[in-house]
Parts: structure tokens; sequence; C-alpha cells
């Protein structure tokens, strides 16, 4: 690991816990040493002068697919955690539909020691659920995983839970919160058929949140809160699509005032924030993922609801495939679209908007992931805390916007959703560890993440 040199960032507005306040922060030994005013620097310290500028705790992505091991052709561990601390995420939580899939305690183990000395950012791994690894899902270390991954009829390989038995089960007995796919497959598998009989393997793009409907969602959705009320579970629903399943959840924040929490959370992903139906026409299958971007309404909804307490996580989703796949036919086009490089910059874009401030998204994207998983002493700008940090320019000298180039994305995959469009906030630094590895421009020193650990 590359040691934590001192250094102490002046002058910043530091984002936190819904304020924002001038002042100062120093690093030391890799942790946030102190917070204040007026900070003076000791000797051999190096000082970082933020002019001003807005510091953040570096994000944390729960749901992203790095892709290994299997897949690594078109993704790794070194090259999509590169991305993700480019675009100022510095700690990950990885999906388990790999290939082999991460279905028992030595393949979760067998990631993280593929992550180890490779990853630019902090690493958790899920363990994932499928109809015959119940024991393995009981046996769960709980400190071992952030939570277990359902894929509650959304086939992927071998890791569609459609045994009801088995879906009680594992709702009843898992030791960490469960995290769910939520579409129906037989409803997706008759659209589908119905679609291909009238187009053939070649159906437009644009029928693709058709097949992949709102209804399928939102029968899914019912099931796994249904399954959560009767158990206790913890439950996290991910990628929340439709305005309509906003109203399965419980409006108010994660945290409530007497220290409880929400035992079922909602989260959304910033391409449903920033794409709607009306982009498959020039984007075609770049993104076609599942579940299905769909209307402007939804997108409004959705954006309010994060601006709200109704969706309590932003995250991406990141699942990287190459140009020559995406280009496929639809029945043969793989659903998934990189995304963590300009993930905040996007979010970032919806504060530049009016649509929500700053800390606003810090919670949803950075705070709230921390509490929902028990991430130790990580995803807040807290004393003695990791020192993961993100610093954002939100004003550019030339005033001009940030444009996204296909040159600049690191993720292996080489393109990016955001390719030409323009945003107004540039990730000026990050942080992991203490240990600077993006410094506006490019990666700096040597991959320094660590594997998260979970206070339970």
């Amino acid at each position: 690991m590359p040691t934590s040199p001192s250094t102490l960032i002046v002058n910043a507005r530091l984002v936190n816990e819904g304020r924002e306040l001038e002042g100062d922060l120093r690093i030391a030994d890799g942790r946030i040493a102190e917070i204040g005013t007026g900070l003076s620097s000791h000797s051999g310290e190096q000082v970082v002068d933020a002019g001003g500028r807005r510091l953040l705790p570096g994000m944390i992505d729960d749901q992203v697919h790095f892709r290994e091991p299997g897949m690594e052709y078109k993704a790794d561990m070194a090259t999509e955690s590169a991305a993700a601390v480019a675009g100022g995420l510095t700690s990950f939580m990885d999906m388990p539909n790999t290939t082999p899939p991460t279905l028992d305690a030595a393949a979760l183990e067998n990631k993280y020691q593929r992550a180890s000395g490779r990853a630019w950012g902090n690493f958790g791994f899920y363990m994932g659920a499928s109809n015959d690894n119940l024991e393995a899902i009981r046996s769960l270390d709980p400190l071992t995983a952030p939570g277990v991954k359902v894929f509650m009829g959304a086939s992927t390989g071998n890791m569609l839970v459609d045994d009801p038995d088995t879906l009680d089960a594992i709702f009843r007995d898992v030791p960490t919160p469960i995290i769910t796919h939520c579409e129906d497959t037989p409803m997706i598998e008759a659209e589908t058929a119905r679609y291909k009989a009238k187009y053939g393997d070649d159906i437009p793009a644009a029928c693709h949140p058709d097949i992949r409907s709102r209804e399928a969602c939102i029968k899914s959705t019912r099931l796994a809160l249904e399954l959560a009320r009767r158990h206790g579970t913890r439950l996290h629903v991910l990628h929340i699509s439709t305005a309509d399943e906003l109203a399965l959840f419980e409006a108010g924040p994660l945290i409530r005032a007497d220290g409880s929490r929400k035992q079922i959370t909602a989260e959304t992903c910033i391409h449903f924030l920033r794409f709607d139906r009306r982009d498959y026409e020039a984007l075609g299958h770049l993104i076609k993922c599942n579940p299905a971007i769909k209307d402007p309404s939804d997108r409004e909804a959705l954006i309010r609801a994060v601006a709200g307490d109704i969706i309590d996580v932003l995250a991406t989703d990141h699942a990287p495939h190459t140009l020559e796949e995406k280009h496929n036919p639809y029945v043969r086009a793989p659903s998934g679209l990189p995304l963590v490089q300009f993930a905040l910059v996007a979010a970032l874009e919806l504060v530049h908007e009016g649509h929500m401030d700053t800390a606003r998204v810090v919670q949803k994207f950075a705070h709230a992931p921390a509490q929902l998983f028990d991430v130790t002493e990580r995803g807040f700008l807290r004393e003695g805390y990791f020192a993961d940090l993100v610093l954002i320019d939100d004003a550019p000298a030339d005033g001009a916007p940030f444009i996204v180039e296909r040159s600049q994305v690191l993720s292996k995959c080489g393109w990016s959703p955001f390719e030409g469009r323009g945003f107004r906030s540039r990730i000026a630094s990050t942080w992991v560890n203490g240990v600077q590895a993006w410094d506006g421009q490019r990666l700096v020193g040597a991959p320094n993440g660590q594997r998260l650990a979970f206070s339970r």
C-alpha cells in the first residue's frame, strides 16, 4: 500500500450531513485527523488550497458490475475502479452475477483476493442467491459481505430465484440486508415473444420499456415488500425505474430522529435521472438496461423522489459491455451501460438545474449507503474516519461545461452513454484512504483500495 502523507486542505467548502461550511481538513495516516477553520500547516505537510471549492466525502456506489471473474475482456476490477475514482467514487460494492457466480463463501473470498492490490477504490462484494444455495446464505458471516443479492424474476445465469419456498426461506433466514432486482420474468418473456412475432430479432430499442414493462417491475417489487414485511427482513430494492413504484415506499429519512432506521429502502440510478424514452432514438442499445429507462414522467418523478426522502440511495448499476456487443440486434444486445466515471458530475448537474442541493447528492450517494450497509468509518467528513474525499470544481476558469469525450473514458469497454454531453462540475481531485488517486486529469500513484469493513 502507498504511504499516506500528511495533507492539509484549506479554504474548502465542506459538504457533510446536510450542511455546507467553510473550513479546512487535515489528513494523517489515511484518516481525517482534524476539521476546523484557520488550521496551520505542520512541518513537511502538503498543503492543498481548495480555493473555495466543495470538498465532499467520497461517494459509495453500492451497485456495480465490474465483470471479474469471467468477463474480463470487457471490464475488470482494476480498470473499472480506476474509472470510479476518476469520477469521485471511492468505494464500491460489486454484484455476484459473475462467471462463476458468487454463491458461496469461497467464491466471495476469491473476489476479495482479486481486488486486493488492484482496486483503486475500497471494495465489498455481495453474496448471490439461487434456488439451491440456501445453506450458504444461512452460514454467511455478515462481516464479509454488504448483503445478499436476490434476482426476484430477472434471469441472470443460475441466479434467478423463482422457487417460492426458497425465496421465503431466504427472506426468513438471511443474516444481512437483502438487495433485490425486481422484475417479473413471465411477464417479460410474454412481451418478448409478442414483439419477436412482429419484428423478429431486430426489435426497435424504443420497445425495451414496453417489453420490460412498468407492470413487471411493480408486480415483483410488491412481492419483495410482502416477504420483507412478513419476516421483518431489512430489504433494499435496487434501481427503481417507475413513478408507480414510489408509492410503495415509506417517505422520510433513512435514520429517524429516534435513531431507528427504515426497514425497507429504495434506490434509483443515475441513468434513470438523466435519460428517458426519447433518448432511445439517438442512443439505441447503448442505453438498453434492466430495468428499462422509461418515460419522461418517470424520470421527473424519480428526481423529485431523490430530492425528497422516498428514494434513499443513488447508485450507478455500472454494467459495461463492448460496443460490438451493444450493436447486435435487440435480442442479442446485452443490457447495461458504463457509468461510474461520470455519475457524480451527472448527479451534480441536478444541482445546477435547481432540483436539489449538493448536500442532498452527498446524502444519497455517500451517507446513505454507508448507513444502510453498516460501512465502518466511511461516507462522512468526520474526524477519525478514513480520508476518502473528492474535491469538486463547479466553476471552471473558462466558464465552459465539461464535455465528455470517448478519449477520456477509463472503463475497459471504451465508451460512455454521456459522450457529447456537457457537465458544469468536474472532479478536481480524489483521495482514497488519504492518498491522492486522481488529480483532475489522470490517475496518480498506485491502487490504494481497502476491503470494506461492516460494523454489525
